[in-house]
């Protein structure tokens, strides 16, 4: 039953934090694909991981790194460069955060999401 739990929340953590990367390539770079931001949520959480899994322990570069490995995989994702990456970046934090507050407060769900960093 544990592994259907952690299946399950992974899942639904995957999917709010593609969310945010939905909304904020849409607003920054008018792409209307939900299947296209679930990969790249899956994707930037694998990039953060394994980066952060062998740099992020190295103190204040470590994190940057993390973070620059991150934002290459959505400006390697999405047309624009690195400042609209950023910006969908900030945008789907930003969503994400919002959608976190909601079920938070509702009981739903904890105060984190797979896919977008820092939430």
């Amino acid at each position: 039953m544990a592994l259907i739990d952690t299946l399950v929340v992974f899942i639904v953590s995957l999917l709010i934090g593609a969310l945010g990367i939905y909304v904020g390539a849409r607003v920054i770079v008018d792409t209307d694909d939900y299947t296209y931001a679930i990969i790249t949520a899956l994707l930037g959480a694998i990039v953060w991981g394994v980066v952060g899994f062998f740099f992020g322990w190295i103190p204040l570069l470590g994190p940057l790194l993390v973070l620059i490995a991150y934002l290459a995989v959505v400006n390697a994702r999405y047309p624009g460069g690195w400042v609209q990456a950023a910006a969908i970046t900030i945008i789907a934090w930003l969503s994400v955060l919002i959608v976190l507050y909601v079920l938070a407060v509702l009981g739903v769900t904890g105060f984190e999401a797979v896919g977008v960093p820092g939430t």
